[in-house]
């Protein structure tokens, strides 16, 4: 679908690119992978078009439909979500709109006989031949279903683009190019602006898509769903390889102890041809051989090893103080925006040594609690702090409240008191500022490297309840591995707000859903919540969604039909009815077998009689298991139904 040859970039007097060359294949799934400014998100503007090389070919077949997602878009007014999402389908709106045109024709207009009602219905029938060949009765479903996906609710589709957060403005160009189906898809980032509800839900979506897709992630779960092959940018080069990413992370490592190997074989070449340059170089009978030996040398391809020093990057937290058994305690906590009820009646305990998740849907009021527990925001209820509980808080956006035009150096050193003053240079070492790196100003640094700038203040000052929201935003996946391990050995308490699961795994020991107005408990990691809630079955995921759409308040968002479409969906729907029907009669054929079965069961000698029969059991358990996929069936049908109905 798509041939890179041999492609050069030079960009901000560095080399980004040399030499690369790899071909996209249709179904290929690829995770694009590599350190921060590797070049990543600049590969996947050379594919959208939108960065020109300075040598090499990128080819494609004629009419190749690119859809890119990129992190920083520029959003437009005036539309709301449904009618921005439908833009996405501009020439089957259009279409609808004509055949909508024709049907107000047929009904006002009385001259059947004339040459102009004949060429009225000879274009009906063409547009809706094309309507019926883009698919434009489904349309609708399709969109619902995207945005739903994504976590809007059906009230939220008639709503203005502009009200929604630049993060669930991003969903809604997500929403779009998903909805385009185009033949290469090109995501960067698309997980940062989504919870977890709506990533399943879009690893989903991914692995039933046709089409090829590259995409970059920080998310390392995310990247294991989602592909089939890995693409790592290393030195201006690439390394393909056609696995997911943990598997690659295996063959990285073996590919790189190779290359140690090969780079200490010719360290010791290079050193002994040199002494033996020196040594051949001053004697007249050896001086040729000394500037053959120098012409060989300067002929090696110096082999460049990838590795982190991840020895060196290891930090961990202060010890937190010594504090009471209760580190926080929450009663009837409420808060409201004008007419948005966001949270009511909310109460937690935090004991001593507790490692909390806060999870949810975006919106339901995570950070808004951990920004009341910090006392930044007012709210009803009560807030009482444990016996010398001392707060410590990283937000969201905390790399915005550094002060751009300072060094990372004098950033720290400013936030040192008496006791760490001394310690600043170990603890910017510990993130990955050395030398030169610690006198960059804030404002030149990458997204990453500010947050780990943040983290960085974290760690100047002992606390014994540390609340954290959205953590691992902007980090690689080496720092979030990092910080994973540091808070595993914090003595003190965590509250920690995040969407990223294989973060959270293992983390902590208590889940809060946040969930209408309220939390919700559940014992154990991010598996054994997902686990209890069923998330991981996709088929009870969308069930809840629909249940939790038939809650909230909406409107109409129904654009009328067309008396064709409208014919088309009354046809489904009773066909969908008749279907769940015999399903039901089946269901209740089974019900009855089984309940029989289980009387005899119930009697010891008919017990006995039955175990003679080597295949009974097996009969049992097939019923059984026929029973359980028929209601899965059922279940499954009543969805499409109800989303057909509405």
């Amino acid at each position: 679908m798509i041939s890179v040859n041999n492609i050069y970039l030079y960009f901000g007097g560095q080399t980004l690119f040399k030499e690369v060359s790899f071909m996209v294949n249709k179904g290929d799934k690829i995770g694009l992978v590599g350190k921060n400014g590797a070049g990543k998100s600049t590969l996947l503007k050379v594919l959208a078009n939108e960065q020109s090389i300075n040598s090499g070919n990128i080819n494609s077949p004629n009419g190749t439909k690119i859809g890119y997602l990129k992190q920083d878009l520029d959003f437009i007014d005036g539309k709301t979500v449904l009618e921005d999402a439908q833009s996405a389908f501009s020439e089957i709106i259009d279409l609808e709109k004509k055949l909508e045109y024709f049907n107000k024709q047929f009904n006002e207009r009385t001259d059947y006989e004339s040459n102009k009602y004949l060429d009225l219905i000879n274009q009906f029938n063409e547009t809706e031949e094309r309507f019926r060949f883009l698919g434009g009765h489904d349309i609708h479903s399709e969109i619902s279903q995207v945005l739903s996906g994504l976590g809007f609710s059906q009230y939220d589709f008639e709503r203005q683009s502009s009200e929604f957060s630049g993060g669930w403005r991003m969903r809604v160009e997500l929403a779009k190019i998903l909805l385009q189906k185009p033949d290469i898809l090109l995501l960067d980032e698309p997980t940062n602006h989504l919870d977890i509800e709506s990533i399943i839900w879009l690893e989903r979506w991914l692995k039933k898509y046709s089409g090829a897709i590259i995409l970059v992630s920080h998310d390392k779960q995310f990247l294991d769903s989602a592909t089939n092959r890995t693409i790592e940018i290393a030195f201006g080069t690439i390394n393909d390889y056609k696995t997911s990413y943990t598997k690659y992370l295996s063959l990285r490592e073996d590919r790189i102890e190779k290359q140690i190997q090969a780079k200490k074989n010719q360290d010791k070449y290079i050193k002994e041809t040199k002494d033996l340059i020196n040594k051949f170089r001053a004697k007249k009978n050896k001086a040729a051989f000394a500037q053959t030996l120098i012409r060989k040398l300067e002929k090696v391809e110096i082999i460049e090893v990838e590795q982190e020093d991840i020895g060196r990057m290891n930090f961990r937290f202060p010890p937190a103080p010594h504090s009471g058994k209760i580190s926080l305690s929450l009663k009837n906590i409420g808060k409201q925006y004008d007419d948005l009820t966001v949270l009511e009646k909310v109460n937690l305990e935090v004991v001593k040594g507790d490692k909390l998740a806060f999870v949810g849907k975006n919106g339901e009021g995570k950070s808004t609690l951990a920004k009341i527990i910090i006392n930044e925001i007012e709210h009803t209820g009560n807030v009482e702090l444990g016996h010398q509980i001392k707060v410590g808080y990283y937000a969201q956006n905390q790399a915005d409240f550094l002060d751009e035009s300072k060094t990372v150096l004098d950033t720290i050193y400013d936030a040192a008191d008496e006791n760490t003053s001394s310690n600043v240079r170990n603890i910017l070492g510990s993130f990955l500022f050395s030398n030169d790196t610690v006198e960059k100003k804030v404002g030149v640094l990458s997204g990453g490297e500010r947050a780990r700038v943040a983290l960085c203040k974290l760690l100047l000052e002992p606390v014994n309840l540390l609340v954290m929201d959205e953590p691992t935003n902007h980090l690689d996946i080496t720092s979030k591995e990092l910080l994973k391990r540091a808070l595993l050995e914090y003595d003190g308490s965590l509250i920690v707000v995040s969407h990223d699961r294989e973060f959270l795994q293992g983390l902590t020991e208590k889940v809060y859903e946040f969930k209408e107005q309220n939390i919700k408990e559940y014992l154990g990691d991010i598996n054994h919540f997902l686990k209890e809630k069923g998330l991981q079955d996709f088929k009870q995921l969308e069930a809840s969604q629909l249940k939790q759409k038939q809650k909230e308040k909406k409107e109409d968002s129904q654009h009328k039909i067309s008396y064709q479409a409208r014919k088309e969906r009354d046809k489904k729907i009773k066909k969908l009815s008749n279907k769940i029907k015999k399903i039901e009669k089946e269901i209740d054929s089974l019900e009855k077998e089984l309940k029989e079965i289980d009387i005899k069961l119930a009697d010891p000698e008919k017990f006995r009689e039955l175990s003679k029969n080597a295949d009974f059991f097996t009969y049992y358990e097939q019923k059984q298991e026929r029973l359980k996929k028929i209601e899965q069936f059922w279940e499954s049908a009543n969805i499409e139904l109800d989303t057909l109905k509405q």
